[in-house]
């Protein structure tokens, strides 16, 4: 217990401050740089220049990026979320094939069995396919 004595409550107390302060502002330097790199409307200049000014100033740099560009990596975040939804979407929907594309697909080999442009083994071949 002559540890606990040594280092009082309140200094506890204070050094948990610092840690959590010093990890959120590592995690916001993060977010910046990310945001930085992912940005297609900035030239490479600017971007340069942004992390220039992050690295030397880091709490003046980081404060004034999320200042001027705050809304605008809101709506780039909410931007790539619908992207990748709708790329998840295409995807699971090319590969689960719904029943109204199967039934077009036969219905569309049956036209071209009846008109001769297919033999029947083809369309029993697209059919099969089709299905599976």
């Amino acid at each position: 217990m002559v540890l606990a004595s040594d280092y009082p409550f309140l200094d506890v107390m204070w050094t948990t401050f610092i840690i959590f302060a010093l990890f959120i502002w590592l995690m916001l330097l993060f977010r910046v740089f990310a945001d930085i790199f992912r940005r297609t409307d900035m030239g490479g200049g600017g971007k340069v220049l942004w992390c220039v000014f992050v690295i030397c100033l880091p709490f003046l740099g980081v404060f004034v990026y999320l200042l001027s560009h705050g809304n605008d990596m809101a709506q780039r975040d909410v931007q790539r979320a619908q992207a990748q939804q709708q790329q998840f979407d295409d995807y699971v929907q090319t590969r689960a094939g719904s029943s109204d594309n199967v039934a077009a697909q036969i219905e569309r080999a049956k036209g071209l069995l009846d008109s001769g442009a297919i033999t029947q083994a083809e369309f029993d071949a697209i059919k099969a396919k089709a299905l599976a």
